[in-house]
């Protein structure tokens, strides 16, 4: 009998809190809002703990909560929650990491418009994101994948009345809708061939099936499709470009959604569909490829960014990929232990960035920083412990996780080892230029005066602040967005020694508890091809290749990965501390190919040029003159002049003269007594 652990509660509690702040929060002061959204968003997360704590006492596989929702035919799909290892990481992550975000959000939001608006939104994300990793079947996981779409669009263009935002909002809504065409074509496929969208079901029927080694086939296309709409939900080459566009939203926004929960629902998807992508090397090959190039590409972009958000945008589409080169090479085990360190680390990151925006006043440009460090202690702090983090450095939790994807990918493929080595040395240079650029040197901001007259546009202070003047106005934010921030460096310090692997002296205790999920989830798959020797027996089944090489061997490559790392550190300690003078220069000697990156290799407006503008293009000339004008105005339009003609026709006879009346009379009198006549000889 399956223990009842009320499931159906966590993502309900959001909804409520969204609910209510939505129907009621306009009448409710800004303290009852913020109690609103706090409680209901503190409560899912210490519901959260408590089925962590009772899931982790069963000796089950998986936990189900299955109520009847669509049935036609044969096919069947429930209204169903499915709780295990990789769903319980899932959970944790958004409801954790929300929770601080939600705490964030009450002192950077407090003065802005629409306060409860954006609590609102807040709690609809964490519902639909919630419905997304508890689903047990695509449906609803496509139900929730939708959802957070529209919480996202409502979020990054929460400052509906800029312009940029209106337009960062539809941008991403319709950059997802692309991918989410592939994402349904897969399902489709998916009802067609196995009849059911049920995980459980789909698997079982996958894992009779032999892995597709020869050529492409069936789940090699159900596989490709599904990467479509992943590379859509987690900004992967060609449809990243929404993503750095999405940081026009408040800042605590690009915290949760961009950086900690909605974009790494893509990773989360290839995840559990891993039985599909194991029997189908080709997709398989093609995540580990597109991850690989954007981590690169992003990366690139990332070195010569001068807005701090932006600079953190091109950092998590850069991150991304390393976790789709992880699931490409078969370690997905891999990619969710990066998926929760990077929740730490960026998710502080943006945070931190926030706090230095209120600092200075709302600047986010990074040469208008510089300075902060004693300024702003505790944002500094604890901005240094995701720098350090992100950069790979040990002993901290992006180290262990980065070094395992590293690890897994010089396992399967000497390039992506190499492409992936050069990326983390990206990493370190550019979050350290940031670093420098924002708390080093002295501060390159505007003056006091120039400051009071030239400030403008949404506040974003506080509660009891005034807004901060120039270089004597900086301060360091309140308590309620710096526990957050606390809280979250502590993690980004500690949160990978779960996942210290065994070259190490650890038990990478991460991948023992994932194990259940990647390695024993298809029982029908063991029993029909172990005999055959196609795969190991399952003692002996690991993520991916087996390992070949030796403990010295694995210790050199992290060695490596490291010294990539310090060396990032001291190229941009050099640039940006001791020769600040010489990006300047180096820019000014690399021209147009410095110019094409900063301009983010112009892939906007080649975009624009081949896809915008076309289609605004034809719909302008088609829909609009051609059916809106020419058929729907012009129907309305001829039909208004025919009724202005014949009134105009009719309105002769109304001349005033009595003999023209009784003309018409006469004329009116000829034509009955003609027309009785001729019924009367009929």
């Amino acid at each position: 009998m399956t223990p009842n652990l009320n499931l159906w509660l966590i993502p309900v509690l959001p909804l409520i809190g969204a609910a209510l702040n939505g129907f009621f929060g306009k009448r409710l002061t800004r303290e009852a809002v913020a109690i609103v959204a706090l409680a209901f968003s503190g409560a899912t997360f210490g519901l959260a703990l408590f089925v962590a704590a009772r899931f982790s006492l069963l000796d089950l596989p998986h936990v189900e909560i299955v109520a009847q929702w669509i049935r036609a035919g044969n096919f069947r799909a429930d209204f169903a929650f499915y709780l295990d290892q990789l769903s319980l990481v899932m959970l944790l992550v958004v409801t954790g990491v929300g929770l601080l975000i939600h705490i964030y959000s009450v002192g950077y939001m407090w003065e802005e418009g629409g306060f409860y608006r954006y609590f609102s939104y807040l709690n609809l994300f964490m519902f639909f994101m919630l419905t997304l990793v508890l689903a047990n079947n695509y449906l609803l996981m496509f139900i929730g994948w939708e959802g957070v779409g529209l919480a996202s669009y409502l979020l990054i263009g929460f400052f509906f009345l800029r312009d940029s935002a209106a337009s960062a909002g539809k941008k991403a809504f319709i950059v997802n809708r692309v991918g989410d065409f592939g994402f349904l074509i897969a399902l489709f496929l998916l009802i067609k061939h196995f009849g059911s969208l049920d995980f459980e079901q789909v698997f079982q029927h996958v894992s009779s099936l032999n892995p597709e080694t020869v050529g492409a086939g069936l789940l090699t296309a159900i596989g490709l499709l599904l990467m479509v709409g992943a590379a859509g939900k987690s900004a992967q080459l060609p449809l990243y470009v929404w993503l750095p566009d999405a940081m026009e939203g408040p800042t605590p926004v690009s915290a949760l959604i961009h950086a900690a929960t909605m974009v790494t629902a893509g990773v989360y998807m290839i995840a559990r569909s891993h039985v599909i992508f194991e029997r189908a090397p080709i997709a398989l090959t093609v995540v580990a490829i597109i991850g690989t190039l954007t981590a690169l590409f992003a990366a690139t972009i990332g070195i010569a960014q001068t807005d701090i958000k932006k600079v953190l945008a091109y950092s998590t589409i850069s991150q991304l990929g390393y976790m789709f080169m992880a699931c490409g090479v078969a370690a997905f085990s891999a990619a969710i232990f990066h998926l929760m360190t990077h929740a730490f680390f960026k998710g502080l990151l943006f945070l931190a960035a926030g706090s230095v925006i209120h600092a200075i006043g709302g600047e986010q440009d990074m040469r208008k920083m510089g300075g902060l460090k004693d300024k702003i202690p505790w944002t500094f702090w604890t901005m240094t412990a995701g720098t350090v983090a992100i950069a790979g450095i040990p002993p901290l939790a992006g180290f262990f996780s980065k070094d395992e994807i590293l690890w897994r990918a010089y396992q399967a493929s000497w390039a992506y080892w190499l492409i992936g080595l050069f990326t983390a040395f990206l990493t370190s240079f550019y979050m350290f230029r940031l670093w420098f650029m924002t708390f080093t040197g002295s501060y390159r901001g505007a003056t006091e005066d120039q400051h009071s007259a030239s400030r403008a546009g949404p506040s974003i202070v506080a509660q009891g602040r005034s807004a901060p003047r120039g270089h004597g106005g900086i301060h360091e934010s309140p308590s309620v967005m710096l526990v957050p921030l606390v809280i979250l460096a502590v993690l980004s310090i500690i949160g990978g020694w779960i996942g210290i692997p065994g070259s190490m002296g650890g038990g990478n205790h991460f991948d023992k508890f994932l194990a259940p999920v990647f390695r024993t989830s298809t029982p029908s798959l063991n029993a029909q091809h172990v005999a055959a020797g196609e795969i190991a027996p399952p003692e002996k089944q690991t993520e991916g290749p087996e390992p070949q090489t030796s403990r010295a061997t694995e210790l050199i490559f992290t060695g490596i990965s490291v010294f990539a790392a310090l060396l990032g550190f001291v190229f941009a300690a050099i640039l940006y501390y001791l020769r600040p003078e010489l990006p300047q220069e180096i820019a000014h000697a690399l021209g147009g190919f410095y110019k094409t990156v900063a301009n983010k290799y112009y892939v906007d407006e080649l975009y624009a040029i081949l896809f915008v503008n076309p289609v605004v293009d034809g719909s302008r000339r088609i829909l609009w003159q051609g059916v809106d004008e020419g058929v729907i105005d012009a129907t309305v339009n001829d039909s208004a002049d025919g009724a202005r003609h014949v009134s105009d026709t009719v309105r002769q006879m109304q001349s005033g003269n009595i003999r023209s009346y009784a003309g018409w009379v006469a004329l009116g009198a000829a034509v009955v007594i003609a027309y009785m006549v001729w019924m009367g000889t009929r």
